[in-house]
């Protein structure tokens, strides 16, 4: 009876911490040069939000740092600075160095425009586009910096 009690408390606890990091928050360790220098490219943690992403998932703001399913490779979340909403026209390269900068891009109906923050080193919608915000996983609430880099 003891072992049925327990393997049920286990099986709750599961449960609770399924839903609470698919549907809540969760914390991630991020990798990759990207987003320097706002998250360093190895000993940063992030706090995401998912919740308000799942209640409200149109109501993104230019400036804020989400994390979303590469377009590329649906298997890797991937973190980025959202810099054109639907119904903005972007230039695709501001920079220069992957594109002409006189090309423009208008975002459509339910996309972003999302870039990283060390241009040279990002893969992002200059290579890929506008992102669905349907791919949009969570909003980053906060970052950790265990290791001073």
């Amino acid at each position: 009876m003891r072992a049925g009690k327990v393997s049920f408390a286990v099986v709750n606890v599961a449960c609770a911490l399924h839903l609470t990091f698919d549907y809540v928050g969760t914390i991630s360790a991020t990798i990759g040069p990207s987003m320097l220098p706002t998250i360093a490219d190895h000993g940063d943690f992030v706090l995401e939000d998912r919740i308000s992403v799942l209640l409200n998932p149109t109501t993104f703001v230019r400036g804020e740092l989400i994390t979303f399913k590469s377009p590329q490779d649906p298997t890797k979340i991937v973190c980025k600075r959202i810099i054109g909403l639907p119904g903005d026209t972007v230039c695709v390269d501001p920079s220069g160095r992957q594109a002409p900068s006189d090309g423009y891009v208008l975002i459509p109906r339910g996309h972003l425009w999302v870039t990283g923050d060390n241009l040279p080193y990002s893969r992002d919608s200059r290579t890929y586009g506008p992102v669905s915000m349907g791919l949009v996983r969570s909003r980053l609430f906060a970052r950790v910096r265990l290791i001073d880099s």
